[in-house]
């Protein structure tokens, strides 16, 4: 497949029908200059977002096709991967409408998964609707983990902020049983790895948010930080990686020291998602790093409130998009430092 930045194939998953996921998708490619940048490929039916198309503003034209040989470069795509009629009700969760967002889901992974993309971008989809004997994930992560190699790490990212999660679906009462030196450690290290492979940092600094409040202040508000999280960030330091912490997670943001790291790790979902988006404006990505292949999605979810009304900010799934790339270019450019270091540093010298 060739790799130059214009031929960039994006596969698109895309999400929930009833939901906004349609409209993001397609609001993103209005301005044609993505276009210059890659190929996107929508897994759906042309019919069906050409209906759900009207109810908001959008000009853009897409090409219908039924094998992946046939979409056309720098043209918006999209992949029939059915042909019945399907019942759109929008802003209403539908188990029906789930059946396809994981259909869409598990094609575009195979694809991308078979080299036939080259990047995944997955629209929100509803975690309730989607559950069937055939489908048992809590969502997209977790289901990328089992068929892509590598450890599924859910990272949120705006610009230079990113946070990473040591546990990510887990209910706040099991959190501080998750937390075992094989998984901090484990998860620090894709953060680091892909810190230099996705974003090109050669000698990451990252910050690791405790557990408890004051990062369990000396013993006196929980003890996991003192008895857990210092000895294994110790380890990771003493063996090379430039891990810092446990810092107490409350002034964490606020007084601004997060822009000192290129990573933050936080202990649990909300403990890093809250001052994430708070700080990303509506731009934040999650990437799923850790994994042999790159998968993006938009901050948001599948807003049925605001579904159909022409409302839907698409900004977090075009920073996706862009991200997506990036990480591909820098993966590659990774790759070939990587396999070819003795003839670049001859080419220095």
């Amino acid at each position: 497949m060739n790799k130059k930045a214009e031929n960039i194939i994006v596969g698109i998953s895309v999400g929930d029908l009833n939901g906004i996921g349609s409209e993001v998708i397609l609001k993103t490619f209005e301005d044609s200059r993505m276009l210059e940048l890659c190929t996107p490929v929508i897994f759906a039916n042309a019919k069906i977002l050409s209906f759900v198309r009207k109810s908001f503003t959008s000009t853009v034209q897409f090409h219908g096709v039924d094998k992946l040989e046939q979409i056309i470069p720098g043209k918006v795509n999209v992949l029939n991967l059915w042909r019945e009629g399907v019942d759109i009700n929008l802003g209403t969760n539908d188990p029906k409408i789930g059946e396809y967002a994981i259909k869409s889901f598990v094609a575009a992974t195979k694809a991308l998964k078979d080299g036939e993309v080259d990047v995944l971008v997955t629209a929100p989809i509803n975690k309730y609707n989607i559950q069937s004997e055939e489908f048992k994930f809590p969502g997209h992560t977790d289901y990328l983990d089992r068929e892509l190699e590598g450890n599924a790490l859910m990272m949120m990212v705006q610009d230079n902020l990113r946070v990473g999660l040591i546990t990510d679906h887990v209910p706040i009462n099991d959190v501080a049983s998750h937390l075992t030196e094989e998984l901090i450690t484990k998860k620090i290290e894709t953060i680091r790895k892909s810190l230099v492979q996705d974003f090109s940092i050669v000698k990451p600094k990252i910050a690791v948010l405790g557990l408890n409040p004051h990062a369990g202040d000396g013993g006196v508000i929980g003890k996991e930080d003192d008895l857990i999280l210092k000895p294994v960030l110790k380890k990771i330091f003493d063996s090379g990686t430039m891990v810092f912490g446990p810092f107490p997670a409350d002034g964490f943001f606020g007084s601004g020291q997060y822009e000192k790291y290129d990573a933050i790790v936080a202990m649990y979902h909300d403990q890093g998602l809250i001052p994430f988006k708070t700080l990303s404006f509506g731009k934040g990505v999650n990437y799923t790093a850790g994994l042999s292949k790159v998968r993006t999605s938009p901050d948001h979810g599948t807003a049925y409130d605001i579904a159909g009304k022409d409302m839907a900010d698409y900004n977090s799934f075009k920073e996706a998009v862009y991200l997506a790339i990036d990480i591909f270019r820098s993966r590659n450019q990774y790759e070939e430092i990587s396999q070819k270091p003795l003839k670049i540093k001859e080419k220095q010298l």
